[in-house]
C-alpha cells in the first residue's frame, strides 16, 4: 500500500457507502437550492427591469460569496476539522431562500443570493472531506458520487422553476426551505459521524508516516496553475449555459420560458449523468487521461452548437455536459494526490475557484451580451474547450509511483 493510500484509510479503513450517499444527497439538496439562482433569472429580469449586465451580477455575487470563503474554510478545517459546520453553513441558505422568495428589489436579491452562496463555502470543503474519509481508498469514486450528487441537483433547478416557480410565482420558492431543513437533519448525522472519525484519526496519526509530496514545489504549483487553467475553461462555458442558455433559445428559437428551461434541465442533467465516469475511470486508467479527454474531447461539439438548429441544439447538449462534467471529480482528485494530507485546502481552493471563474465570467458575458447578442456569446465561448490542450504538460502521478 501506497502513503497516499495509508493517510486515506486512516479515516475509513473500507469505503462506507451510508456515508457517501448521504453527503451526496445532502449535495444535491445544497446544489438544488443553489440551482434555483439561474433558474429564476427569465422571471427576476421581468419582474426587477434588469439588463443582462444586472443578470450577470446576481451570478457574480452568488459565486463570489460562495468562492471567496472556499479556501479559507478549507485551509482552516485541515488544522480544526468542524464536524458541525455543515449543518450551520446549510443554515445560511435557508435564511437566503426566505429573503429571495420576498424581495422586491435588485439589492435584496444579490444579499439572498450571497447568503446562499456563503453556505455553499461552508459546506463543500467539509463535505468533500468527508466523502475523501468514507472513500476506503476509493477517492475518484467516492468524489464521483459526491459530485453526482450536486449536478444532479443543479439539474433539478430549471425543471423545479418550470413546474412550480414559473406557474406559481417567486412566492413558492418558500416551499424549498423544506428542502434546507432536510438537508440540515442529514447533516448533523453525518457530523455525528464524522467527530467519530476524528477521534480515530488522532490516534492513527500517531503512528503513521507523515506524507510528502511525490514532487517538487515548483512542478506543484506549476501543475495546480494549469489545473486551475483547464478549471476555467470548463466552468466558464458551463456558467454561460446556465445564465444564458435559456434566454439564448428565447432569442433564437422563440421559445417559451418554461419551454427554455426543459431544454437547460437536460444539459445540466447530462452533466449529472457525466459526473459519475470521470472518477472510477481516473481510479482505474488515471486521472490525466480523464482530464484530456474530459475538457479537449467537448470543443467538437461547442463548436457546432452556435450553429445548430434547434433539433441539433437538445442533441448536442448532451455529449457537451457529459464530456465537460467528467473533468471535476478527476482534476480534484488528482490535485489532491499532488499534495497529499490537504484534502479540505485542496477542495476549498478548486471548488472556490470554479464558483469565482464561473461568477466572474458569468458577468463579463452578460456585458457582452449587452453590447453584441446573446448569440455572440456562444460563439466565442465555443474555444473555450480548447484550452484542454494544456493538459499535456501535468505529470503521470500514477507513473511517477510505480
Amino acid at each position: 500500500m501506497n502513503t497516499s493510500e495509508t493517510t486515506i484509510t486512516s479515516g475509513a479503513e473500507k469505503t462506507i457507502f451510508s456515508i457517501l450517499f448521504a453527503i451526496s444527497f445532502s449535495h444535491l439538496l445544497n446544489d438544488t437550492i443553489q440551482s434555483i439562482i439561474p433558474a429564476i433569472y427569465p422571471i427576476v429580469k421581468e419582474s426587477l427591469q434588469l439588463n443582462f449586465t444586472q443578470v450577470g451580477l446576481i451570478t457574480l455575487t452568488f459565486q463570489l460569496s460562495a468562492s471567496i470563503l472556499q479556501p479559507v474554510v478549507g485551509l482552516y478545517t485541515d488544522r480544526k476539522p468542524q464536524p458541525y459546520s455543515l449543518a450551520i453553513g446549510m443554515g445560511f441558505s435557508l435564511l437566503g431562500l426566505v429573503i429571495i422568495s420576498q424581495t422586491e428589489t435588485f439589492p435584496m436579491l444579490l444579499l439572498s443570493v450571497a447568503l446562499i452562496g456563503i453556505g455553499s463555502s461552508i459546506f463543500h470543503p467539509e463535505a468533500s472531506r468527508i466523502a475523501h474519509l468514507a472513500s476506503g481508498g476509493k477517492r475518484g469514486l467516492a468524489q464521483s458520487i459526491f459530485q453526482l450528487g450536486g449536478n444532479t441537483g443543479s439539474s433539478l433547478g430549471p425543471l423545479l422553476a418550470a413546474l412550480i416557480i414559473v406557474p406559481f410565482g417567486k412566492t413558492s420558492i418558500l416551499w424549498f426551505t423544506l428542502v434546507a431543513l432536510l438537508a440540515i437533519i442529514i447533516l448533523r448525522w453525518v457530523g455525528s459521524w464524522y467527530a467519530q472519525q476524528m477521534l480515530r484519526s488522532i490516534e492513527k496519526k500517531k503512528t503513521s508516516q507523515e506524507t510528502r509530496p511525490t514532487y517538487s514545489r515548483k512542478k506543484i504549483i506549476f501543475s495546480i496553475g494549469i489545473l486551475l487553467v483547464l478549471i476555467f475553461s470548463k466552468n466558464v462555458y458551463i456558467a454561460s449555459m446556465t445564465s444564458y442558455f435559456t434566454f439564448y433559445l428565447m432569442d433564437k428559437f422563440d421559445l417559451s420560458v418554461q419551454t427554455s428551461q426543459y431544454y437547460l434541465f437536460a444539459f445540466l442533467f447530462s452533466i449529472a449523468a457525466g459526473t459519475f465516469l470521470g472518477g472510477p475511470i481516473g481510479d482505474r486508467f488515471g486521472r490525466k487521461y480523464v482530464i484530456w479527454i474530459s475538457i479537449l474531447g467537448a470543443a467538437p461539439f461547442t463548436i457546432m452548437l452556435p450553429y445548430a438548429n434547434l433539433f441539433w441544439t437538445g442533441i448536442l447538449i448532451v455529449p457537451i455536459g457529459v464530456i465537460l462534467a467528467s473533468a471535476f471529480s478527476a482534476i480534484l482528485v488528482y490535485a489532491q494526490e499532488l499534495i497529499p494530507g490537504k484534502v479540505g485546502t485542496i477542495a476549498g481552493l478548486f471548488f472556490g475557484f470554479a464558483f469565482g471563474v464561473a461568477g466572474m465570467g458569468s458577468a463579463v458575458l452578460g456585458k457582452v451580451a449587452d453590447e453584441h447578442s446573446i448569440s455572440y456569446v456562444y460563439q466565442i465561448c465555443s474555444f473555450l474547450p480548447l484550452i484542454g490542450i494544456l493538459t499535456v504538460f501535468l505529470p503521470s502521478i500514477e507513473k511517477k509511483r510505480q
